[in-house]
């Protein structure tokens, strides 16, 4: 089975739930930028919740599937169609053989996330199918998908295969079929504007009175240099009361540090194991996947919690998913 790249799009990658336990030596964990979004559109094709899927940013890719193919598309709305009809996210859809898949306009959102059945036959390195491109590690070749690029799926899973046996009964001249319920439409972290939450950072009490008030009264913009790596901000200058030397210590996923012009970065996927710039503050578990979803030119603020209330927030977040994947699995079992 064999997906033909026609088109690639702005930044089209490979990623799962990333790299981790190689931060000691000095390699990044990457994986996907909206964790929730790539769990859903694995469970939605039966797949074990982390495996890899295309990761698509802003502008997407155009893609030719030589077999018929089970799929599944969450996260941020790039008005994704079938042969011109519009695709329905957040269902399983089974596509007919020759079928054409194309990324348009960016509705909401800015990451949307494509999971095959079976998942995508690439090598795992280190334990991961994630791609981390300033490596050339993981994913398609260790880089984004280009044009002429071709795919290869691995073969599905038993309950990819009854559900696939289930369409197979309504397939006949359409060019795809897909369930009349959807999935997951709150677990979409789309920015309403609402504030993301935020910790204090291990250097919080370093930086000056104003700015630790800047931080969570004023907007700050995400500005186009932003990337997996780290989104960069620009707003109130945020200084330090006294100059301080640090000693580089571990990033998290989440970090908001500030280099010497006062401009914060908050600190993703692909961020650095280690680094010596000051933070003040850490954005919340289930918050950055709402960073994630953000685009260039939008507007964020902050709101203080504490660290037992995005403990809180955290576990919430877990169970409701939980929930989901029972109700999506009695639903494919239905």
């Amino acid at each position: 089975m064999t997906i033909h790249i026609l088109h690639s799009g702005l930044l089209t990658t490979l990623q799962d739930l990333g790299r981790v336990g190689y931060q000691k030596q000095g390699i990044i964990v990457s994986g996907a930028m909206d964790v929730y979004s790539l769990r859903l559109a694995n469970l939605l094709v039966g797949n074990d919740e982390g495996e890899a899927a295309l990761e698509v940013t802003l502008m997407g890719p155009k893609l030719k599937f030589d077999d018929d193919t089970l799929l599944a598309v969450t996260g941020g709305n790039l008005s994704p169609t079938i042969d011109g009809r519009i695709l329905p996210m957040g269902r399983p859809v089974y596509v007919k053989a020759g079928s054409i898949i194309k990324f348009g306009a960016c509705q909401s959102g800015c990451r949307a996330y494509l999971a095959v059945a079976g998942g995508y036959d690439v090598p795992k390195v280190m334990g991961s199918k994630s791609t981390y491109l300033r490596a050339g590690l993981g994913g398609f070749h260790g880089r984004s998908l280009q044009k002429g690029d071709v795919l290869s799926v691995q073969a599905p899973q038993e309950t990819s295969l009854r559900m696939i046996q289930h369409f197979v009964k309504q397939h006949s001249a359409v060019s795809f079929v897909s369930t009349d319920w959807c999935a997951g439409r709150g677990q979409t972290a789309i920015s309403s504007g609402r504030a993301i939450r935020i910790t204090r950072g291990r250097q919080f009490d370093l930086f000056t009175e104003a700015s630790k008030n800047a931080l969570l009264t004023d907007s700050f913009r995400v500005t186009p240099q932003s990337d997996r790596m780290g989104y960069r901000l620009s707003g109130a200058v945020l200084k330090l009361a006294h100059q301080v030397e640090m000693i580089s210590e571990g990033i998290t996923l989440g970090a908001i540090q500030v280099p010497p012009d006062g401009q914060p970065i908050i600190l993703l996927a692909d961020r650095q194991t280690a680094g010596g710039y000051p933070k003040i503050a850490q954005v919340i578990a289930v918050d950055v996947a709402v960073i994630a979803q953000s685009k260039p030119g939008s507007l964020l603020s902050f709101q203080e919690v504490s660290v037992a209330e995005a403990e809180r927030l955290y576990l919430a977040k877990e169970k409701a998913f939980a929930q989901l994947k029972a109700a999506v699995s009695l639903k494919l079992q239905s």
